[in-house]
């Protein structure tokens, strides 16, 4: 680790290289096996004791706390959405989000599980990279990857490795509803790609909640 100095105003750091592409690239050999891996790992690391960890705030977007925070927004979106998705039933997911709470001890999250933090040798999960907006408290924002990545098999596998409630699902459900409202509304700094994406993304959560509830 390095700290500021003449010329360089920033900390910096130097990490060994880990082998594998992307998931986000990377030919994965059995999806739900992938996933499973995954949710593993996840689980693994809520087990870590999380005593003095890094609580939620806004350095890593208040992943880990309270979807309170997001409320304004994710209603602006809904608004701008009305006639385009099922907006009723997206809020239906939201407001179940809102109703749940993480009451246990805190317990470490990543922050950030997306296909491209995520990297893959021979078919395989071979780690997880990037623990920027990692901290403790509620695991719940850990869950969006079920949505974003996952089909419904191997969706159903990942469920099966953690060890989380219905509430806590549902809170993941709100976490990743309000990133795909926000880019679905084309709010600033999206694009039509990943408008399409988060589209289908809320598709897969309401048909998850209407099976799960």
């Amino acid at each position: 680790m390095g700290g500021r100095a003449w010329g360089y105003p920033w900390h910096w750091s130097v990490y060994r290289w880990l082998r594998g592409e992307t998931a986000t690239h990377a030919p994965i050999a059995d999806l739900a096996s992938f996933a499973t891996t995954l949710g593993e790992f996840l689980a693994a690391l809520q087990r870590i004791d999380a005593w003095s960890g890094p609580p939620p705030g806004q350095h890593n977007f208040y992943r880990g706390g309270p979807l309170a925070v997001y409320d304004h927004e994710t209603r602006r979106a809904f608004e701008a959405l009305e006639g385009t998705i099922d907006v009723a039933a997206a809020r239906v997911v939201w407001e179940a989000a809102l109703a749940s709470a993480w009451n246990d001890d805190p317990v470490w999250f990543h922050g950030d599980v997306a296909s491209g933090n995520l990297l893959v040798e021979n078919g395989r999960l071979s780690a997880v990279i990037d623990f920027g907006t990692s901290g403790v408290g509620d695991p719940a924002c850990d869950l969006s990857i079920s949505w974003t990545m996952f089909d419904e098999t191997s969706r159903a596998a990942f469920r099966d490795a953690l060890p989380l409630d219905e509430e806590t699902w549902a809170r993941g459900r709100g976490w990743t509803l309000w990133k795909a409202l926000i880019v679905a509304a084309e709010m600033p700094g999206t694009d039509r790609l990943e408008i399409e994406k988060s589209r289908r993304v809320i598709d897969a959560l309401l048909s998850d909640h209407r099976r799960y509830g």
